[in-house]
């Protein structure tokens, strides 16, 4: 993800508002959730609150419809919180993680602090922490020995964004924040029933070619497409796109991996500019700075474009992975996580940095399968994650808090979660086939 959208804020160990779920709960001391009125086709159905410090700095989530799970790497409370997305309640937190941590100054060291990125399959949650490990955690044990596995990678800074083939039996992980910024790809538990991860799990390290990366770049979201068999990885700015360039004027690149076509020199495979023949390298983007990457319809890649990243972005980009054929998604910019829901075929982005400019307008922006953005909705500052379930059609954003360093500069936040500590807002789209007893099939592709 990209280095400053995540520098979300130090917190000091002040309890947050007691814990509520469900539906329609209220208190004295608390405003009800869902405050913000909302004319949209997307629903606030409420918002669930984390117990312990209030939620001002945390990363990307993950939904796991089979068990009816959403994770979310909390770095104020440092550690993974899950939530029923049945019952719509707080289950608990699996600590462990670094938290927040700081520089010599004083200010959030984004490139160290943890947890940060989420992925799971069956039982088994992946989590990026900030000291380049990743942790290995069964979701059927005991909080108290959930993680099983601490695996470095082998850099000084965060292990971040990270994606599952299929099977659950490759994992590749982005550390984005290394210079040059690599990718690990280890040999993952799949269905087992016992964990088989340690450090004998890395196959290797993949890196973009020097001459493709920008000077000081960084690589960001990958996705797993079942079909073509790669992984697309985000790439926020490659060299020369457009030739000449510097900086934030230039464009991105999405990186294309075959996991079983990688030659390792010194355990380290350098990928470089795309090639048509294996389908593997760095695609040059047009007026897509990426963070988030996630796989839809039809073989069809949207990615989280952002002037953060590119400073020219207006247009979100949905990319084909076989053909790179590409359109552009007006009105939608500035996003970070992304998220295909084949519940209701819609993606949701995570747009903290959404235009128009000069001031950005935090919104969860809505796009058809068809790539068309629906709607927006207003998002408290720094609502850069999004994950849904798509067995029930509910998506997960988390708010920040309104006080401490890094807090909600709208009033956005408050009124969504009904409280100043920062929530879990949960929101629903209806559609026909919305039951859950029935649609066994939907799954999301990330």
């Amino acid at each position: 993800m990209l280095r400053d959208v995540k520098s979300l804020a130090y917190l000091s160990s002040a309890l947050a508002p007691v814990l509520f779920g469900g539906i329609s709960l209220t208190t004295s001391a608390m405003a009800a959730p869902c405050g913000l009125p909302l004319t949209t086709q997307t629903k606030c159905v409420t918002a669930i609150t984390i117990p312990g410090n209030p939620l001002l700095s945390f990363d990307i989530s993950w939904v796991n419809p089979d068990r009816a799970e959403y994770y979310l790497g909390d770095r104020s409370n440092q550690g993974i919180d899950i939530i029923d997305t049945r019952t719509l309640t707080f289950k608990r937190t699996i600590k462990g993680f670094v938290g927040i941590m700081l520089t010599s100054s004083g200010a959030v060291n984004n490139n160290t602090s943890g947890p940060d990125g989420v992925t799971s399959h069956g039982r088994w949650l992946y989590a990026g922490d900030g000291n380049s490990t990743l942790k290995v955690i069964d979701l059927d044990a005991p909080t108290a020995s959930a993680i099983k596995a601490v695996i470095n990678t082998g850099g000084v800074t965060r292990l971040d964004e990270m994606a599952l083939t299929t099977d659950g039996k490759l994992l590749l992980a982005v550390n984005n924040a290394e210079t040059p910024p690599f990718a690990t790809l280890f040999t993952a538990n799949g269905d087992s029933g016992a964990n088989h991860m340690s450090a004998s799990s890395i196959i290797g390290k993949i890196e973009v070619a020097a001459t493709i990366m920008a000077p000081g770049g960084s690589i960001e979201q990958p996705a797993w497409d079942p079909t073509t068999k790669r992984f697309y990885v985000s790439v926020p700015n490659i060299q020369n796109n457009p030739a000449g360039c510097t900086g934030s004027a230039c464009s991105g690149g999405m990186l294309v991996i075959d996991p079983h076509n990688l030659t390792f020199t010194a355990g380290v495979a350098t990928l470089g500019a795309f090639d048509a023949a294996s389908n593997t390298g760095v695609v040059p983007l047009n007026n897509c700075g990426p963070n988030g990457a996630t796989v839809g319809p039809n073989d069809n890649l949207l990615l989280g474009c952002t002037p953060g990243n590119f400073a020219a972005d207006t247009t979100s980009l949905v990319i084909n992975a076989k053909t790179k054929n590409y359109a552009s998604v007006g009105g939608i910019t500035g996003s970070d996580e992304v998220w295909y829901n084949s519940g209701d075929d819609r993606y949701y982005l995570g747009a903290s940095k959404a235009l128009p400019p000069p001031t950005p307008n935090p919104v969860l922006g809505v796009v058809d399968g068809t790539s068309v953005l629906i709607e927006t909705l207003p998002q408290s500052s720094g609502s850069h994650s999004v994950a849904a379930d798509s067995r029930r059609n509910l998506i997960f954003v988390p708010q920040v808090g309104t006080t401490g360093t890094g807090h909600d500069t709208t009033t956005n936040g408050a009124a969504i979660c009904g409280g100043s500590g920062g929530c879990i807002a949960v929101y629903k789209h209806d559609v026909d086939h919305d039951d859950e007893g029935d649609d066994d099939h939907h799954h999301d592709h990330h």
